[in-house]
């Protein structure tokens, strides 16, 4: 004991606590995000792995007539169908998760070792998901937008001006806008700096910006390069002729749309292994269910000039007679 130190006269913190159960929070994982896309996504079922999009070959060739009264001749016509048309194929994201029964078996209290490690991986395969759905070079929104539905911004950030010509390319039934955080915060500025400042909605208990009624919903899945973003706006389901995300439905170990546990035994070194799969795709059923806004820039701030007026001199009191 130091000697400026006087006798111990109780037990101290540091022994009490040997005896104390501290509250543990589960496994925290900042990757994590609330995937508004895939919550906001209509999903249709494959039982095949296999959707075929049939279109209308033709459209505009399709007569009718809207004849005076009388006996006037109809049009003969006929609605003609694409010979080829697109199929998709559900593709997979996969892992293989391997956990030591030792450690499943001595340190399971009072989290599940396994059900823990599994909820961390599928939260990453999720993840990835996403990530598919908007950057996958074969289904990929970025890379399915129609040459039609594309333009570029006016001056680099976006505008209420660049959001109105980006309506007009989805203009039927359009559902929301996704873009990056970053891309938000652009637009945010751009309508303070013209003093529209942009209403928001509540969604499954979050605050969204919306312009002209539609949420611009973020997603740290598109990519910002070189100071510059994209932004996306969809239509959505399969009867708006929209975009549809796709699942394989009946999986064996389903635990959710298109997602997968099973467990694939344990080897001679007493390691259990659980594959995990999720199989998914996205289709655009007509070209005008997706437009994008391409070349747009989120660094851009303006600089406001802060000006005070004189507040008018106090009133002077005159005497009382």
């Amino acid at each position: 004991m130091p000697e400026n130190q006087g006798p111990q006269l109780a037990l101290s913190d540091s022994a009490a606590r040997q005896l104390a159960n501290a509250t543990k929070t589960v496994a925290q994982m900042s990757t994590i995000t609330p995937r508004w896309l895939v919550r906001l996504m209509q999903w249709a079922p494959v039982e095949a792995g296999i959707y075929r999009v049939n279109r209308v070959k033709h459209p505009e060739d399709v007569a009718v007539a809207c004849p005076p009264r009388g006996e006037s001749e109809l049009p003969l016509t006929f609605v003609d169908y694409e010979e080829s048309p697109r199929e998709y194929f559900l593709s997979s994201v996969s892992a293989v998760l391997d956990v030591h029964t030792r450690v499943s078996d001595l340190y399971s209290n009072p989290y599940d070792q396994i059900e823990e490690q599994l909820r961390l991986l599928i939260e990453s395969i999720k993840e990835r998901q996403e990530g598919e759905l908007v950057n996958n070079q074969e289904y990929g929104m970025l890379n399915n937008v129609a040459p039609e539905q594309r333009l570029s911004t006016r001056a680099g950030p976006p505008t209420p001006d660049d959001m109105d010509e980006l309506i007009t390319r989805v203009w039927k039934e359009p559902a929301f806008f996704l873009t990056h955080p970053a891309a938000i915060a652009a637009f945010g500025r751009e309508c303070t700096r013209r003093g529209v400042p942009p209403p928001t909605v509540s969604l499954f208990g979050s605050q969204f910006l919306t312009w002209r009624g539609l949420p611009l919903v973020p997603s740290d899945k598109v990519p910002v390069v070189g100071g510059k973003t994209k932004v996306l706006l969809l239509r959505v389901g399969e009867a708006r002729q929209g975009v549809v995300g796709l699942y394989q439905p009946g999986l064996p170990g389903e635990r959710g749309l298109g997602l997968s546990v099973r467990f694939m035994g344990i080897s001679r070194n007493a390691i259990a292994s659980y594959l995990i799969s999720l199989y998914c795709s996205l289709a655009v059923l007509t070209p005008d269910a997706l437009g994008l806004l391409d070349d747009v820039e989120v660094s851009k701030y303006h600089d406001y000039g802060y000006t005070y007026a004189t507040p008018p001199a106090p009133a002077r009191r005159g005497r009382a007679s």
